[in-house]
């Protein structure tokens, strides 16, 4: 890979402007074991917010040719740069006005020749003893695939929100889900006055199911929270004590805005098993609160 980021010039940075400013969509295409890694590439563009779908250049001459429209960029991949077939995908957009970036080792084939922007794969062997099988080359143009789509989000200003909202299901998905979207909230908040007795709050504790109780204070600022262990450091009067007597103050907290997997990661390191979310616009005050198993339940673990 060292060697394919010393090969990238300023037509990187091209090529990159090109695709950001297509209105259409990325037309990605290559043949053979490129035409895979082109599928690849195709999706991960259009994951990470550019609009693309792969062509197959064998099928294009059989009517395929009409995916491609004005205003598209075609992404043509070939690791000799002489593969017949794109001939005819290339020939159609040039005919339509379509500006295409060329992705091969040989910087003198037709097909570099012929493209808009020519970006040069670093020519090495391929991993086979025979030097023939496409191996080295494929992980080329897919580590050069992902990094145009990288400096794509990058220059297009894609925010986790944007990525959140192409991906609602999966693992991507559910990394992207924060607090606020598997909190209890309202009623089902165990919330307290610090001057309430002992008595409501262990009534508080034991009906909502969550083992703990915030304590807040006259203004619903949340500062302190109870848990089991305060109960027990203070079994010999507990029942003589008020709640700001028993709290534990200055409790572990998260925002709502935070992403799920990074609150379970605090909970974790905390050893707790609940924590109150504040509100992300007053992080004084309790929005919510969410147990461990509220992370299992959403398949978060």
């Amino acid at each position: 890979m060292a060697e394919l980021g010393a090969a990238l010039d300023e037509n990187f940075a091209i090529a990159t402007r090109l695709l950001a400013a297509t209105i259409g969509r990325v037309v990605v295409t290559g043949m053979g074991k490129s035409g895979h890694i082109a599928r690849k590439i195709a999706a991960t563009l259009s994951a990470t917010g550019t609009p693309a779908i792969f062509l197959h250049p064998a099928e294009a001459s059989h009517g395929d040719l009409g995916m491609i429209q004005r205003g598209d960029t075609l992404l043509v991949l070939s690791n000799s740069g002489m593969t017949a077939e794109l001939h005819v995908v290339m020939q159609h957009s040039r005919n339509l006005g379509i500006r295409t970036i060329g992705v091969a080792s040989r910087i003198d084939s037709p097909m570099m020749i012929d493209a808009d922007v020519a970006l040069a794969l670093p020519a090495i062997r391929e991993a086979c003893s025979a030097n023939i099988a496409p191996t080295t080359s494929t992980v080329m143009m897919l580590a050069l695939g992902d990094a145009l789509a990288m400096a794509l989000m990058d220059l297009r200003g894609i925010s986790r929100e944007s990525i959140k909202q192409l991906h609602p299901g999966g693992s991507i998905g559910l990394r992207l889900k924060t607090v606020a979207e598997m909190m209890h909230i309202g009623s089902r908040i165990p919330l307290v006055e610090s001057r309430a007795p002992m008595r409501d709050v262990i009534m508080t504790m034991t009906s909502m199911g969550f083992g703990v109780a915030g304590v807040t204070d006259w203004s619903g600022r949340l500062v302190g929270v109870i848990t089991d262990g305060d109960l027990r450091r203070h079994i010999g009067d507990l029942l003589d004590r008020n709640a700001a007597d028993v709290m534990t103050p200055h409790p572990k907290t998260v925002p709502s805005d935070m992403l799920a997997e990074d609150a379970l990661l605090i909970m974790n390191d905390a050893k707790i098993t609940t924590v109150f979310v504040m509100n992300a616009d007053d992080r004084d005050r309790p929005a919510g609160i969410v147990h461990i198993h509220d992370f299992v339940r959403h398949g978060l673990s």
